[in-house]
């Protein structure tokens, strides 16, 4: 299946619009709220862990079309080094450092 160039460019423009609606749309519902919901605040406390898992899991174990399960061993003790070290500071910015000094020198070592 192949689309023309105006066809791609409508489809871009349509989901750079529908983005923009859904940021509005957080902007102008928090606007009005004069107090956000303890329960959306502590969910939302919940996101920088989360979009960082989803983004740094992938990237350590992969899953073989086969079924098995695939880690390569310095990235497997970044990852644990990190996590300690997400758990004991909460910082993002701490663990992201921690994780990317022990996978450089984990992977000089090996």
């Amino acid at each position: 299946m192949s689309y023309d160039a105006t066809t791609l460019w409508g489809i871009v423009v349509a989901v750079g619009l529908v983005t923009l609606a859904l940021r509005l749309s957080f902007i102008l519902l928090f606007g009005r709220v004069d107090d956000v919901p303890a329960r959306v605040e502590r969910t939302l406390e919940l996101v920088p862990a989360a979009v960082l898992a989803a983004l740094v899991v992938p990237a350590i174990v992969a899953l073989e079309p086969s079924g098995a399960v695939e880690a390569e061993p310095p990235k497997v003790i970044a990852a644990v080094v990190a996590a300690g070290v997400a758990w004991r500071t909460e910082n993002v910015l701490a663990t992201i450092a921690v994780g990317m000094g022990v996978l450089w020198l984990v992977g000089a070592v090996v």
